[in-house]
């Protein structure tokens, strides 16, 4: 048994090395800082509402952030003229330490120091995902995709279990320890193991030469029909996203008590989650992806349904286990479906590829923006528990109109041309 487990790793690394070595060295930075995105964002909102015990604050922490993460796109897309696509995701990188520096300095948690973080977080993230989703899309192609993001996400899924669990159980256990002092001693602590982290996943992705987006203009404002359909699907995600990053912290704080139970909760979902979609992004194919994708909406419904049902701390404890289950089968699939339409439609339109990127970023902030602003409205002029209980089975069923969506689009995706692999590798070659 241990001689074929052995011999299975061997082989599943060796095909890791069969691929391209820019696409090896992308994934092994964003491996890295996948040990950072859990930090970010699940425990910022937990420390707001430690310190401030006000969801109101992490929604408006929010919002501040997706408010900077389109315009950060656009500033990103100027800079692309002028500097290093590397110099520029490591900039985004390094930003989300300093982000959490800002916020563990504030002497009063208020909305005004609660907004400015979280627009120096939206501005680390927009950088990030500009140039990770450029990265992403010219270092694979729509064959090995389904691999580069199982492989991905399952690592970012490990990091959701492991990291909220371990750092979780070091806020628990702070006050116990004389070197650390309290608690808010502890969150420093945590932000500067964030901060290296990140510098070192910089290293790395200068390890390797990548090549920027072609000088063309990159902002359009009238795009092909496949395309605003895509912005649809984009707008129903982000829709999603405006609460997944606000609800479970304030659900677990009110429902089931500290970081402690933020982190246990979390690693509830179990390491066999993390290899099921290890697998599914090794055997699936293209073809797989709308099945993957409805699998995972469906989960999250389910979540939603329980939590609304019960509203107590195993209703919360079913919802988070659904939530991380439901966003990497969802990220398997929607992000090589979205990288597909993104190859047609260049080719087709003659435009740089960086424009989709910019233009895709505006249909998820639509979509969060709605979001969040509903969650602070429901709070605000209904009641928490409402927002908390009911909104999530609305926006969930929501979500499964994606389902339809993506299955026009791999269709139609399909039908268009895609620019020759020669001509690919002649264009790399050049502005290499």
């Amino acid at each position: 048994m241990k001689i074929f487990l052995l011999n299975k790793l061997k082989s599943e690394y060796d095909f890791f090395l069969s691929m391209p070595r820019n696409m090896r060295v992308l994934l092994i930075t964003n491996i890295i800082y996948a040990c950072v995105l859990p930090v970010v964002d699940i425990f910022v909102g937990a420390y707001i509402m430690r310190s401030a015990d006000d969801p109101m604050l992490v929604a408006i922490y929010q919002l501040s952030a997706y408010t900077g993460i389109p315009f950060t796109f656009m500033i990103n897309g100027f800079l692309l003229n002028k500097i290093k696509i590397a110099n520029l995701y490591s900039f985004g990188m390094l930003m989300s330490g300093v982000s959490m520096i800002f916020m563990m300095t504030l002497g009063e948690i208020n909305p005004v120091g609660v907004a400015l973080a979280g627009l120096i977080m939206g501005s680390s993230f927009g950088f990030f995902w500009a140039n990770r989703d450029f990265l992403a899309l010219n270092t694979t192609n729509d064959n090995n995709r389904n691999y580069y993001y199982g492989l991905e996400t399952f690592f970012y899924t490990i990091t959701s279990i492991v990291i909220p669990f371990v750092i979780g159980w070091f806020l628990i256990t702070s006050g116990k320890w004389s070197w650390i002092g309290s608690i808010n001693s502890a969150y420093r602590i945590v932000t500067l193991i964030v901060f290296l982290l990140a510098i070192l996943a910089s290293i790395i992705i200068h390890s390797e030469k990548y090549r920027n987006p072609r000088r063309t203009r990159f902002i359009f404002f009238k795009f092909d029909k496949l395309w605003r359909k895509m912005l649809l699907l984009s707008s129903l995600k982000g829709l999603a996203q405006g609460y997944l990053v606000t609800a479970p912290a304030i659900l677990i704080m009110r429902l089931v008590g500290d970081e402690g139970s933020l982190g246990t909760i979390q690693s509830l979902s179990g390491i066999l989650s993390a290899l099921m979609l290890y697998v599914l992004g090794r055997i699936s194919k293209p073809h797989h992806r709308i099945y993957i994708f409805s699998v995972g909406l469906v989960i999250f419904f389910i979540g939603t349904l329980v939590n609304g049902i019960a509203f107590s701390a195993t209703g919360v404890i079913v919802f988070v286990i659904c939530k991380v289950l439901f966003m990497p089968l969802h990220d398997i699939a929607y992000f090589p479906i979205q990288l597909k339409v993104i190859d047609v439609l260049s080719y087709k339109e003659d435009r740089n590829q960086y424009a989709y990127i910019f233009n895709h970023e505006f249909g998820l902030y639509v979509g969060r923006f709605v979001g969040l602003v509903l969650f602070i409205v429901l709070i605000y002029y209904v009641s928490e528990t409402y927002a908390l209980k009911y909104s999530l089975i609305i926006i969930a069923a929501i979500q499964l109109l994606s389902i339809p969506v993506a299955r026009s689009l791999i269709k139609k995706s399909n039908t268009y041309k895609t620019k020759p692999e020669s001509l690919i590798q002649g264009e790399k070659k050049l502005t290499a």
